[in-house]
């Protein structure tokens, strides 16, 4: 996995923070460019409301006026994970930022008929960018208040600033192939180096 992909898999509230890792010069942005944003929810689409997912990828591609609300969002999620990792009362600022975010789009159950049954699909109207961020502060919302948020863990790789959920309680890095061989490579380096030093 390469360093510049984003990594995925966790809950989408998580793969959005996890978008700014840090590398030697930083933090670097995955969701940078209008480009980068849309390979992203292209990757995150089935994660995504149906509803969103299909307005999303229509033919509608991100311009760089998106990607002003889902960096907000991504900044006040994290915000509030990053207060919640160091069991701190998130800032205030940011729980407002994840609410409006919410209120600038909110999902409207579109009811339709498939010529059996009434469906309802969910729709958010305006531009993109505020309806990809109304989705994701929405799936912010959803983590931050779900009682698993208490497992809440930083990557414990040096250099990693990855949060991710464990579903196991010994797991230690944001991702075995990533941060994980990291380690373990290390591990050995240290101890095939030692065992060649010469002893006095």
């Amino acid at each position: 996995m390469s360093e510049s992909e984003p990594l995925t898999g966790e809950a989408l509230a998580l793969d959005l923070v996890n978008t700014r890792p840090l590398s030697g010069d930083g933090r670097v942005d995955l969701l940078g460019t209008p480009r980068q944003l849309s390979r992203w929810l292209a990757l995150e689409a089935d994660r995504l409301e149906e509803g969103h997912a299909q307005e999303g990828h229509a033919g509608e591609e991100p311009g760089a006026g998106d990607l002003i609300p889902v960096h907000a969002v991504r900044g006040h999620t994290e915000a509030v994970v990053r207060a919640l990792l160091d069991a701190a009362e998130p800032p205030a600022a940011a729980l407002r930022g994840l609410t409006e975010a919410q209120r600038a789009a909110p999902a409207v159950r579109e009811l339709g008929w498939d010529g059996t049954t009434v469906t309802a699909v969910p729709r958010r109207t305006g531009p993109l960018g505020v309806r990809v961020a109304a989705a994701l502060a929405e799936a912010a919302v959803d983590l931050l208040t779900d009682p698993a948020i208490g497992r809440l863990k930083e990557c414990e790789a040096d250099g990693c600033v990855m949060v991710f959920l464990p579903a196991h309680p010994r797991r230690r890095w944001c991702s075995p192939a990533r941060c994980g061989n990291r380690a373990r490579v290390a591990r050995y380096y240290q101890r095939h180096s030692a065992a060649r030093e010469p002893r006095p």
